[in-house]
């Protein structure tokens, strides 16, 4: 009787030790220590959609006021830091926005020119827009690459929408030989739901990003995104505020990436499988 006393306590705690143990092993492994994951993919879409974005927004200001016959001086919002030209003879038109590395606009470092190429006037529906860059900065990520977009017509006031091809890079590294080069390629749609009907302020403005596009990170690596739920952006805010995206590539099985329900925070969801985990992106 003795011996089976010790020998069932002994069991107990060989089992409670196991569990224990298994305890341990499970909550560590809910730590992310893929870089890609650990708010790598997730940092890296949010960035640089965003400022394609701001992009667009600030081409936006500067044709409605520049356009044709409606050419006026520099309109106020752009601040005094930027200036804008255009040529209307010429086919097709040209518009350029040049910041001069001051802080303006929203209290951001912009530098070098945005240009926009089109035809007709600037604010007509169904003509292409196709934006490209002069050495131009944003907080000191360079921007690369091209925009075009389409604006759509629709019967409902401002319910403006646009559709986006977007073959951009973004340089977040100036360093000689220590580039940190991502680019940001694919078809999206561009509705804008907030802030249309005060067209020369962009502090109220937010966009809901819907579609589909390949990210390759600064590494090498490759992430699909089929947008599920559209990515909202705020221009008042450096990250995506919400929306919900499919995440395939270099690593697998898909991860479902959450960017929230609308709050202007660093933080976002990636789900891997049934396991939820927390990141942290970077701007």
């Amino acid at each position: 009787m003795h011996c089976n006393s010790i020998f069932r306590k002994g069991a107990f705690f060989i089992i409670g030790t196991m569990l224990f143990l298994g305890a341990c092993k499970s909550n560590s492994s809910t730590t992310l220590s893929n870089v890609d994951d650990n708010g790598g993919y997730a940092s890296d879409a949010s960035r640089i959609e965003w400022a394609s974005n701001d992009v667009i927004s600030i081409a936006d200001i500067a044709g409605l006021y520049y356009n044709g016959s409606n050419l006026r001086t520099t309109h106020t919002t752009l601040g005094t830091s930027a200036t804008v030209a255009t040529d209307t003879l010429s086919s097709p038109h040209t518009l350029i926005i040049r910041f001069d590395s001051t802080k303006c606009l929203d209290n951001r470092y912009r530098s070098g020119a945005i240009i926009i190429s089109y035809d007709g006037e600037y604010t007509d529906s169904g003509k292409v827009h196709t934006i490209t860059f002069d050495h131009y900065y944003v907080n000191g990520n360079q921007l690369g690459g091209t925009l075009k977009t389409i604006r759509i017509d629709t019967t409902v006031t401002g319910d403006w929408y646009y559709k986006v091809s977007v073959n951009e890079t973004m340089n977040m590294n100036q360093t000689p030989l220590q580039s940190q080069i991502i680019t940001w390629q694919g078809g999206l749609v561009r509705k804008w739901v907030q802030g249309f009907d005060t067209h020369s302020d962009r502090s109220d403005d937010a966009f809901s990003i819907s579609g589909s596009a390949t990210l390759t990170r600064a590494n090498g690596h490759v992430f699909s995104f089929d947008i599920s739920t559209p990515l909202q952006f705020a221009m008042s805010c450096d990250f995506a505020e919400s929306g919900v995206a499919n995440v395939s590539g270099t690593i697998s099985p898909i991860r479902i990436l959450n960017y929230g329900a609308g709050n202007c925070d660093p933080t976002a969801q990636v789900s891997i499988g049934a396991t939820v985990y927390g990141v942290t992106m970077i701007q």
